[in-house]
Order: structure tokens, then sequence, then C-alpha cells
């Protein structure tokens, strides 16, 4: 997915920034979780859980949806053969002027 646009920061610093989110829960999750009764840590737990995959079913649809139709899959190849016919096909001019000049007789 990284093929069709340049990127303008380093690798490096996307990474942090994706994992910064997690490691900041994590160590929440480790100062607050003596401080909550063991029933409410669980659905606190499975909560942010679900919260989580949420999140990241977003990321997991469009890369599945970039394998299926991006430009090295099959329907992807079909796609840009398509294009490359259709961009042949030009549509007629059509002008209004000159059809009602034509049906007047003066043209």
């Amino acid at each position: 997915m990284a093929d069709d646009y340049s990127e303008t920061s380093p690798a490096w610093i996307e990474t942090s920034a994706l994992t910064a989110p997690a490691l900041l829960g994590a160590a929440a999750g480790l100062l607050l979780g003596d401080l909550m009764h063991r029933s409410a840590r669980r659905g606190v737990g499975i909560g942010l859980g679900v919260l989580g995959i949420a999140a990241l079913l977003p990321f997991a649809v469009d890369g599945v949806a970039w394998l299926v139709t991006g430009p090295r899959s099959k329907f992807g190849v079909r796609r840009k053969i398509q294009r490359i016919r259709d961009a042949g096909i030009v549509a007629p001019k059509y002008d209004d002027v000159e059809e009602e000049l034509r049906e007047q007789g003066l043209l």
C-alpha cells in the first residue's frame, strides 16, 4: 500500500506514533488495575478490547480491499486495461445551438 504515494515522514516516526497510544493504555492499565474491583476490571477490559478491535477494523477492511482491487490483483489489472480501452472512446460533441440552427435550416 505504500507503493501508490510517496512517504513524507520516516517510517520510525509513523511507527512510534502508532505504538504510543497502546503503550500509554498499557501503563494506565497497570497503574489503575489494583484500584478497581475484580469484576469491574474484567468488564472494563472486555469493553476496551472490543473498542480496540473496532478501531482496527477499518484498517483491516482497507487492507483486504487493497489486496482484492489493488493494481497488482486480477481485478485491478482488468480495471486498468478497461480504463485504457475506454480512453479511446470519446463522446461526440453535442452543441444545442448548432442543432437548433440545423432545424431552422440556417446551417
